[in-house]
C-alpha cells in the first residue's frame, strides 16, 4: 500500500509541475489551481507512504527519479521541449542511483 501511495504522490507532483509551466506565472486560473492542489495532494500522499513504513531515503529517491523522468517525458511529449541523449543518459543515471539506494537498503 505504501508504494501505491507513493506512486499517487509522484503522479500528483508531476501533474502539478507540468501545470506550473502551463500556468504562465500563475496568470492562468485552471493550471494554477492544479499546481496548488497537485502539490498539496503529493505531499499528503508522500506523508502517508512514509507513515506506512517506507524509508525516507528510498521514498524520496523514488519520488525524485520518477519525477525527473516523467516530467522530462511530459515536457517532450506535451510541451514540445527537446530532450537530448545526454539528458536521457542523465535520467538513466538518476534511476540507477535510486535502484542502488533501494537494493542497498534491502541488504542492510
Amino acid at each position: 500500500m505504501a508504494y501505491v501511495l507513493l506512486a499517487l504522490a509522484i503522479t500528483c507532483e508531476v501533474a502539478a509541475t507540468v501545470s506550473l509551466k502551463l500556468s504562465a506565472g500563475f496568470t492562468r486560473l485552471v493550471p494554477s489551481v492544479v499546481v496548488v492542489v497537485g502539490y498539496l495532494a503529493a505531499f499528503a500522499l508522500l506523508s502517508q507512504a512514509l507513515t506506512r513504513g517506507l524509508g525516507i531515503g528510498v521514498a524520496y529517491g523514488l519520488w525524485a527519479a520518477a519525477g525527473v523522468a516523467l516530467v522530462a517525458i511530459a515536457g517532450t511529449v506535451l510541451l514540445g521541449e527537446s530532450l537530448t541523449w545526454v539528458q536521457v543518459g542523465g535520467i538513466g543515471l538518476v534511476i540507477a542511483g535510486v535502484l542502488a539506494l533501494e537494493l542497498g537498503g534491502r541488504t542492510a
